[in-house]
């Protein structure tokens, strides 16, 4: 029997009310605080003289807890305490804006846990959102430090793969995705008396879809309490959305800190290369001239973060050592980005420089060892182009508060633009630039549950919209009214793009599971494959060759995957440096395996039918075709001039091979195949055509939906295509068709009848 469970069921003896107002005339007495909330005195405060218990677990509160909260009443967000809370008893809405360190998303949730213990937790527990889901991970165990209780009891965290609660959680993180699919199996979100959606500026996809979804449900549970945090102004369309009738949302601005100095460029960079050239000269000249401290610098793009790593990695070794070596540390945004970095660096022994871009900033709230922050005012946004179904990577300036959010960050922030810049004043709703396929779905999802109207504050693009109803109508994830099919009900279950959700579905009919949730796993985490410094790519290539797969990169991908669980059930095996070694992402591997099991279970869980491995097999990589087919037949190219020139099919671009891929390298003895599926085109950076695998014209021609072929553009492709139809030919004129490690197909098996996955 653990102590915690112990102090558990002694708090539920003991009064709620009284033990808040205990706890409010104990602060009253001890810390000083006046009449607007504000702490009076803390210079002669003791923390240690009076046994105080804690009113969530009912054990006395550690010396710990005492000098953390002298800490926390120094936050900005304490003297906005009296109005919040009176605020959050009387109106069902309310808005707090404040920037990086004012302790908004640290503090608020803190007392909204209060609030709901004030009430003995009759309306549920609290819940606050995050973006990234290494800061949901940083700021739970920070909360519970705070708190003075154990990680995983009364303070949790619940991000992808990975939950840490209990029956006893008062208070959850969580990322925002994360609470979306909550609501499949509880729309109401019944279990949750307040919830906090943190950082609603940076305006996410899943952010605004909960923010819309949450208006209804406020309607029909009038005991709800939903709490807004933005790091800037929320704007007039945010306020309006919370507001009733011509009344705006209660609005709390909380006092910033001041920001560190900021020293702008005189003159705009005429071009990114100016910047980026501008970025590494500064970062060289710090770790010459000025004192000890980390630096931390933003730019727009993946590839200008890794460029600047092998840059100051060649550029260290011949810089004075008084601050210690030169650190250049890559943190990409995204899934792959990783808070481990983070911890206090050795002092003297080296300059960390974290090299980043949007939108991280948050990330580096509770980071004390940063003194210079270098900003190229710029950022990357994908923007998605339903016509040709592709992002294209745009830069553009960053918002005002991006801008703000950087300058807080340090004492020192040297700006590479002008002050007179124009910036935006806020950022722009990724939900009007994202391919929203999987967020009709889930929306479709919600009709069923009784949620069928999403009050967006920004309505998507109407063209985006099209396209996402016509794709999950060639998936077949709707019914002839519109509605979710039975398809489109096991899709939504899935924790998948719906492409690879219906590819899923389709290996239980093609019994080739084991394979095709390998592949599903290994696309949806980051990439396992690691790109070194340009002196040893060759090397990596090299290494990364060894598992290549004749049929193609997704077949590549379960070679490294079957390798990787082989190496990792060895006794006295060395996984990490089987990885090093071959230029492998042991976290990336590691994020697959346990996808992979959370699939396979959810497989379980809706009693789909899960196929013996039978990889190698003739029959099981024709099968492993046909279920890619069944859910990506819309990204399929042709090889039109034998030079390695693909035409896709849909929107009639011509793209080449990525060269990372097996078939990039262009190997004498397989050649390029004519006709191939692919999981993405880098329209905007490369034109390039990412993880390709070989596919013959008959199979695509079986897969596709018939309405789908036929609502291609004219071409000579579709011209091909319709010949093998009409003909029943197996290969067309001066074009292999065959692939290249199959023997041609019995007869039986050329039938070219179109197989629909219902």
């Amino acid at each position: 029997m653990d102590i915690i469970g112990q102090g558990v069921r002694r708090k539920s003896q003991l009064m709620a009310q009284d033990i808040a107002t205990a706890g409010e005339e104990y602060l009253e007495e001890k810390i000083g605080y006046d009449s607007d909330g504000d702490v009076a005195s803390e210079e002669n405060v003791e923390y240690d003289d009076v046994l105080e218990l804690n009113q969530f677990d009912g054990l006395p509160y550690s010396s710990r807890y005492y000098k953390l909260l002298k800490e926390r009443t120094a936050l900005p967000v304490w003297k906005a305490k009296s109005e919040f809370m009176e605020t959050l008893v009387n109106r069902q809405f309310v808005m707090v804006s404040g920037t990086t360190k004012t302790g908004r998303s640290s503090q608020i949730p803190q007392w909204c846990a209060e609030f709901c213990l004030s009430v003995q937790y009759q309306n549920g527990m609290v819940v606050c959102t995050q973006i990234h889901k290494q800061q949901t991970v940083a700021l739970a165990l920070r909360v519970a430090d705070e708190m003075d209780v154990n990680i995983g009891h009364e303070v949790g965290y619940s991000i992808p793969l990975e939950t840490c609660c209990s029956s006893d959680t008062v208070l959850r993180y969580c990322t925002d995705d994360m609470l979306l699919r909550e609501m499949m199996s509880d729309p109401m979100l019944e279990q949750y008396g307040v919830i906090i959606i943190d950082q609603a500026h940076e305006r996410t996809v899943s952010t605004d879809v909960l923010l819309g979804l949450l208006k209804d449900i406020s309607l029909q549970r009038p005991e709800l309490r939903v709490v807004v945090l933005t790091a800037s102004h929320p704007g007039p369309k945010l306020l309006a959305h919370w507001g009733s009738g011509s009344a705006p949302a209660p609005f709390i601005q909380l006092e910033g800190l001041a920001g560190g100095e900021a020293v702008h460029s005189s003159t705009a960079g005429a071009s990114h290369k100016d910047y980026f050239c501008s970025a590494l000269r500064l970062v060289l000249e710090i770790h010459r001239s000025q004192e000890g401290g980390d630096v931390v610098v933003f730019l727009a793009t993946s590839q200008e973060i890794d460029l600047a790593q092998d840059i100051l990695r060649r550029e260290g070794p011949s810089l004075p050592t008084a601050q210690g070596e030169l650190l250049p540390i890559t943190m990409h945004p995204g899934p792959g980005c990783s808070l481990l970095v983070l911890g206090e660096g050795e002092e003297g022994r080296a300059r960390r420089v974290f090299l980043t871009s949007s939108p991280n900033e948050e990330l580096f709230w509770a980071v004390d060892s940063i003194r210079f922050v270098i900003d190229a005012g710029v950022q990357r946004r994908c923007v998605y182009n339903p016509r040709i179904r592709t992002n294209s990577a745009v830069i553009r300036p960053i918002s005002k508060s991006q801008a703000e959010s950087r300058r807080q960050l340090a004492g020192k922030c040297f700006c590479l633009y002008p002050e007179d810049m124009p910036l935006a004043n806020e950022t722009w709703p990724h939900i009007l630039e994202s391919d929203i396929t999987s967020t009709v779905l889930f929306l479709k999802r919600m009709e069923i549950a009784g949620l069928g109207h999403c009050d967006f504050i920004d309505r998507p693009d109407p063209e985006g919209l099209m396209q996402a109803l016509e794709e999950l109508d060639y998936l077949a994830a709707l019914d002839d009214d519109g509605n979710l099919s039975e398809m489109g009900i096991i899709m939504s279950e899935l924790p998948l793009e719906p492409q690879m959700a219906k590819t899923l579905l389709a290996s239980c009919e093609f019994d080739c599971v084991n394979e095709v949730v390998t592949i599903a796993a290994m696309l949806t985490v980051p990439s396992c494959f690691l790109v070194p410094s340009a002196e040893l790519r060759p090397e990596a290539a090299q290494c990364h060759m060894k598992f290549q797969h004749p049929e193609g990169d997704h077949f590549t991908l379960i070679n490294i995957y079957k390798a990787f669980k082989q190496h990792q059930q060895e006794p006295n095996f060395c996984v990490e440096k089987w990885c090093q070694d071959l230029y492998l992402s042991l976290p990336a591997l590691q994020t697959a395996d346990a996808l992979r099991s959370e699939l396979m279970a959810t497989l379980r869980r809706i009693e789909l039918p899960v196929s013996m491995p039978a990889f190698g097999s003739r029959i099981n990589t024709l099968n492993i075709k046909k279920a890619l087919l069944a859910g990506f037949f819309m990204q399929v190219a042709r090889d039109v001039d034998g030079s390695g020139n693909y035409f896709i099919l849909n929107h009639k671009h011509v793209a080449q091979i990525h060269p990372l891929s097996g078939y990039g390298t262009k190997i004498p003895k397989l050649g390029l195949p004519d006709w191939i599926l692919f999981h993405q085109y880098s329209f905007s950076e490369d034109n390039c055509l990412r993880t390709v695998s070989h596919i013959s014209p008959e199979e695509f021609i079986q897969m596709a939906p018939q309405y789908f072929f036929y609502n291609l553009p004219a071409s000579e492709s579709k011209d091909i295509l319709q010949h093998i139809l009409d003909h029943g030919a197996a290969h067309c004129k001066g074009k292999k068709t065959t692939s290249p490690t199959l023997e041609t197909d019995s007869p039986e098996e050329q039938a070219y009848e179109r197989c629909v996955i219902q």
